[in-house]
Formats: C-alpha cells, structure tokens, sequence
C-alpha cells in the first residue's frame, strides 16, 4: 500500500479519536451525517465507474490518444474543456478518472483542463448560479473560468 494512503488513513483515525475523547455526542452525531453523506453520493461514484470501466473497455487507448492525446491539439483540449464544464462528477471521483486517462493516452493539457473545468464550471447549477447572481454575473464568471481552465491545463502541459 502507498505511504501517503496510510498516512491520510492513520492521520483521519487519528483525528476521530481525538473527536471522541472531546465530545461523544458531536463526533457520532458527525459520523451520522457522513455515512448519510457516503449512501447519498454512493449510487453517483458506482455508476461513473462503471462508465469509466466501459468506456476503458470498449474505447481502444489508440482512440482515447487520438481525441485528447498530445496530438490532438487544441481542439482535444476544447473537447474536454466542454465535456469537464458539461459533467456534474463528484471531485472525488474525478482523480482516478484523471489517471486512467493520462494512463490510457490522454495529455497533461487535457486532464488538467478537464479537472479543472469539472470544478469550476457548473452548468448543471448555472440556473441557481443565475437566480442567485444574475443572468449577467453568473455567465461572465463561468465563461471567465473556463478560460481561465484552459489556460491552466496549458501551463501545466508546458510545465510537466
């Protein structure tokens, strides 16, 4: 097992003792919410990886290379960038997703903007974003991320 796996593991244990040894009620009363929070997200994270899994399976590497590959060139990165900003994946699951792309032929560029996209931009919460900010607000801010993703995702390429 990684190091860092154990660490993260060993540190969480850690701080849920410490949790304990304050307060009883508090800490099981924050366990209560994050197994109602691990069922809620649950059905999400199986059915993305299942998805992953099928697309892995049935998607030759040669053609994931070809659309968002170092070849693919800018217009790899748009394609991802839309696909990212399209996307309501919990963070959590869009890591491993990350490595099996970069595993599987896909770009630095493409998988940072991917991620960062995903993060950023939200079209499935743009009406909220829009009762809550404006037409005019919400708009300028998620057009200005995606930018802003893409520009990330190419200094990262040219970095690494």
């Amino acid at each position: 097992m990684n190091t860092t796996v154990i660490f993260i593991n060993v540190f969480a244990f850690g701080c849920l003792i410490s949790a304990f040894i304050k307060s009883r009620a508090k800490a099981r009363q924050a366990l209560i919410v994050a197994l109602k929070s691990f069922f809620h997200i649950l059905p999400t994270v199986l059915i993305i990886i299942i998805l992953i899994g099928l697309l892995l399976g049935f998607v030759p590497q040669s053609q994931i290379s070809k659309i968002v590959g170092e070849r693919a060139g800018f217009g790899g990165v748009l394609i991802v960038a839309l696909l990212g900003a399209l996307l309501h994946i919990p963070s959590l699951v869009s890591f491993p997703l990350a490595a099996s792309l970069l595993k599987n032929g896909a770009s630095i560029t493409s998988v940072a903007v991917f991620i960062t996209t995903l993060t950023m931009i939200g079209m499935v919460t743009l009406p909220l974003e829009i009762k809550e900010l404006g037409m005019k607000m919400a708009l300028l801010r998620n057009g200005i991320s995606f930018l802003i993703a893409i520009i990330i995702g190419i200094l990262m390429g040219a970095i690494l």
